[in-house]
């Protein structure tokens, strides 16, 4: 009977033991307490000062003042594109037809020298003459023959300088072949002969 009753007991004390172990046990398990990104939110904000209301004021003035800036630029390029697209069509319509009249300058040249050597068939070659300097008068081709006025090297180019008193120095003497230009575009320069005081 005193050895069950000590087997009893020594059950009862390891039973003790177990749950006494088993409680420890998910004392451990338990996990320790955290702080949750909320609570660093709350204590971020805690910490970080409160703007007073002149503060406010002036911030909400500045971006303000950011998006007014920039939405001046914005209108400024869009004004800036649409000057540059009006302009592109307006040298589009203006120089358009720059390459085919610069051809028909030499055409020009070739009926005047057979004009002025006085083969046959001259009526006919005026009238073609003329019809031509009509076309370029019509898309505003302006012959340039400086004979006698001062040279201008942005619409003449000097073949040669000749000593004379019929003219002024650095006034055209002679002009060898007629200049052309299409409204204030350069199609060709009049090729001339420059006078200059005799020595």
């Amino acid at each position: 009977m005193e050895q069950q009753t000590e087997a009893s007991g020594s059950k009862s004390d390891a039973g003790s033991e177990v749950q006494e172990g088993e409680v420890l046990q998910a004392d451990d398990a338990s996990p320790e307490t955290s702080v949750t990104p909320e609570s660093d939110r709350e204590e971020a904000s805690a910490e970080a000062p409160e703007l007073t209301l002149e503060e406010q004021l002036q911030a909400a003035k500045d971006e303000a003042n950011e998006l007014r800036d920039a939405s001046l630029r914005a209108i400024a390029e869009q004004e800036n594109l649409r000057r540059r697209t009006q302009r592109d069509v307006q040298n589009a319509h203006k120089f358009g037809a720059e390459k085919i009249l610069r051809e028909l300058v030499e055409v020009a040249d070739n009926l005047e020298a057979a004009l002025a050597s006085g083969d046959s068939g001259g009526e006919g070659v005026k009238m073609t003459l003329d019809l031509l300097l009509k076309t370029f008068e019509k898309n505003q081709v302006v012959v340039v023959s400086p004979e006698g006025e001062l040279f201008d090297p942005e619409l003449h180019q000097a073949m040669t300088m000749q000593p004379t008193d019929e003219v002024e120095a650095n006034h055209v003497l002679q002009v060898i072949q007629k200049g052309y230009r299409l409204h204030d575009r350069l199609l060709r320069p009049a090729m001339v002969v420059v006078a200059k005081a005799p020595e």
